[in-house]
């Protein structure tokens, strides 16, 4: 059975979400359909690429992954399905697949043309909807992607400059938020290989993270290592270094938001200032 999973800024609010999966099942009734988010924050295509990094390997080999933040939508802005060893990507050819093309080898990509597998009409501003999920629904049903569009390299894909940690010599790591999850943890892009190569594991207890005047003592395991409504660093279950309050809202509480910027500093570095 096909897997298709959706990823969204639609919200759940709207129609959106369940209409795109009405299209794809008006064309595969046996499509196995799974929501990852459609709670990105509004045309936010980092998120988006981060959150879809972190999702999408735990989908069995062979998904179709429909990735649908498009503040794009109607312009000159291609949409383009991507195969990969791991499953077909299809979206807007906008950045958003950024993450995903830097970490996995792309086997083929075409711009999406044919419109003999769109809905018709196609709306000026729901391609989600006219395009992509019916695009999904007849990938579901085995076509190759060749049938859709013109192969393109995929140099020719469009990639985002996506905020990078940086090191200050070998004693400061620089990173920043990038996205705030629904109970106010704040997502860094520090994942847990950058900070291994940073600190040993065994000594992440010793840093100090920096954030908005505050320090936090270490990173920690769980939420529960500090008391309730404390500060806390953890690397959280996406593989990424988070900024948490136990029962709190970091968020709220720290009165920061996406891009803030975010330092880990090792022992003996007291200047150390995001």
């Amino acid at each position: 059975m096909a897997i298709i999973t959706l990823l969204t800024d639609f919200g759940l609010q709207d129609e959106y979400a369940g209409l795109m999966k009405a299209v794809i099942a008006s064309i595969n009734p046996k499509a196995s359909i799974i929501d990852i988010t459609h709670g990105i924050d509004s045309q936010d295509i980092v998120q988006a690429a981060y959150i879809l990094k972190s999702a999408f390997p735990y989908f069995p080999p062979g998904g179709i992954h429909v990735v649908v933040v498009d503040p794009g939508v109607g312009s000159q802005r291609k949409a383009i399905a991507v195969k990969c060893p791991n499953g077909i990507f299809v979206a807007p050819d906008n950045g958003v697949l950024s993450l995903v093309l830097e970490e996995n080898q792309v086997e083929s990509a075409v711009t999406i043309t044919d419109s003999s597998y769109f809905r018709q009409p196609v709306s000026h501003t729901f391609h989600g909807r006219d395009i992509f999920a019916p695009v999904a629904g007849h990938l579901s049903l085995g076509i190759d992607i060749s049938r859709l569009g013109p192969r393109i390299s995929s140099r020719q894909l469009a990639v985002i400059d996506l905020p990078r940690p940086g090191l200050r010599s070998d004693r400061v790591l620089y990173g920043q938020i990038v996205a705030r999850d629904r109970f106010g943890n704040l997502l860094t892009n520090i994942d847990a290989d950058q900070l291994t190569r940073f600190c040993r594991p065994e000594l992440w207890q010793s840093l100090a993270i920096k954030i908005a005047n505050r320090t936090i003592d270490g990173i920690c395991e769980t939420y529960a290592c500090v008391a309730p409504e404390n500060l806390l660093a953890v690397m959280g279950s996406r593989g990424y270094l988070e900024i948490s309050v136990n029962r709190g809202d970091a968020g709220r509480i720290l009165k920061v938001s996406k891009g803030a910027p975010v330092v880990v500093a090792r022992p003996g570095e007291p200047d150390a200032q995001p």
